[in-house]
């Protein structure tokens, strides 16, 4: 296989994971508000088209930057979030400020750093985005943890948001290897050995425990569902979700939806993980109904 051929393998299988993460950003969305809860439970798709959040604009950044360095670069990494933020992506208060700052000529490094009384933020927005990035370095696990851990920087500073990047980009990269079988257990299993101690991977230790348990409401209630908009409160129980259901895109994002909590962020990160593989991806209709992708993201 010549290098061109291992490019556009990882960016074809980036660009499936994207999709899969657009398709549950989106879709998660609509199911967001009480309103739509008599839908979710009849498992009904709303009308579309569905549009998408800050989630997918900013995994649409990660991609175009890895597309163009063929790594993470922070200073493009940022600079393509600031230039490509659209307030009504329903972007948290602190990343919204940031993210204006930058496009004004701030500096990431002093901004990022000084979120939340110079502890950064701990929110789950650097594990909502990464999941393409994991698919990027299908093979390679222990790369994408690296990638990951520095495309959280420019935005998420706090060792748990960082962590859960890390954790998701792990189990994307380990999805996406078209040599490995990797069951439940042992995805779980892998990613616990590529990240640090931390709440995050404490609430995995308990994930990995809760594999037998089939109702994601029990599990939600324990591990949290991104309610508090936490890494550790929401990147546990989304690889619980997405081990559960390799290769079946679907049920992974009722199985999630039904939790509810930050439900468009959730089923984000699981669509991402579980489309890494060419068995997860969401069916035809589901990405129809979704909103296109941008024209500047690289097809």
């Amino acid at each position: 296989m010549t290098a061109d051929d291992r490019d556009a393998d990882r960016r074809a299988r980036a660009l499936a994971s994207l999709r899969g993460l657009a398709v549950g950003d989106a879709l998660g969305a609509r199911f967001a508000t009480p309103a739509h809860l008599p839908a979710l439970r009849r498992r009904a798709l709303p009308p579309g088209p569905w549009r998408w959040t800050d989630d997918t604009e900013m995994a649409c950044s990660v991609l175009a930057v890895l597309n163009a360095h063929g790594r993470i670069d922070q200073d493009a990494l940022a600079r393509s979030f600031a230039d490509h933020h659209h307030a009504d992506r329903d972007y948290g208060p602190a990343v919204d400020r940031l993210l204006r700052s930058l496009r004004e000529g701030a500096d990431w490094h002093d901004l990022a750093a000084a979120l939340f009384n110079g502890h950064g933020s701990w929110g789950n927005g650097a594990a909502m985005r990464i999941a393409p990035l994991g698919a990027w370095y299908a093979g390679d696990a222990e790369q994408a943890t690296h990638q990951a851990e520095i495309s959280a920087y420019p935005t998420h500073q706090h060792r748990e948001a960082v962590v859960g990047a890390m954790a998701v980009a792990a189990a994307a990269a380990l999805v996406a290897d078209p040599d490995r079988d990797t069951g439940p257990a042992q995805l779980i299993d892998d990613v616990l050995a590529l990240i640090p101690r931390s709440a995050v991977q404490a609430g995995l230790r308990r994930a990995r425990d809760m594999l037998d348990y089939g109702d994601p409401g029990t599990v939600a209630a324990v591990l949290g569902c991104g309610r508090r908009t936490s890494a550790h409160d929401t990147v546990p129980f989304t690889l619980w979700a997405a081990a559960r259901h390799l290769g079946d895109y679907p049920a992974a994002f009722w199985a999630t939806a039904r939790a509810g909590g930050d439900v468009d962020t959730t089923c984000a990160i699981v669509g991402g993980i579980v489309a890494a593989a060419p068995a997860g991806a969401p069916p035809t209709d589901w990405l129809t109904a979704t909103e296109p992708l941008p024209s500047w993201v690289p097809a």
